[in-house]
């Protein structure tokens, strides 16, 4: 669910790390900054330097899952690198297209998208990959 143009953290979302849940959080606190900023009329400037500040976010978050995946020899990596790829194509697509001036999505079906990608990746396939990681730690 969203509130106005937010995505809310539910539990659903939860891989049952803290340090992974902490991340995620602090990822969706910046998504939501950016959809403020959006909905806002805000500096065109500022909000594509925020939306490069999403990517990069991501993208680093995304980099340590992957290698954690390879070093592990993770079964499911190549499905689950694929899902991230989708969602960066995604942030790039409205990066583009906001930088081009042509972003003329409502910021509610962006959140949207992101909020329905969280809810099917941390509660899918991060849930499988850091509950695998969490009984390896026992």
């Amino acid at each position: 669910m969203t509130t106005d143009t937010h995505i809310v953290w539910r539990e659903i979302f939860s891989t049952g790390i803290a340090s992974v849940d902490y991340e995620h959080q602090e990822l969706i606190k910046q998504i939501n900054h950016v959809a403020t900023q959006m909905s806002l009329p805000a500096d065109p400037e500022h909000i594509i330097e925020s939306l490069g500040d999403v990517f990069a976010q991501v993208s680093a978050h995304f980099a340590l899952e992957e290698s954690i995946m390879r070093r592990m020899k993770y079964e499911d990596y190549h499905d689950h690198k694929e899902d991230h790829e989708i969602l960066l194509d995604e942030i790039r697509d409205i990066m583009d297209a906001y930088e081009a001036k042509q972003y003329d999505e409502d910021i509610g079906k962006f959140i949207n998208m992101l909020n329905n990608w969280f809810l099917n990746h941390f509660s899918t396939k991060d849930a499988k990959l850091h509950g695998l990681l969490d009984s390896k730690d026992d």
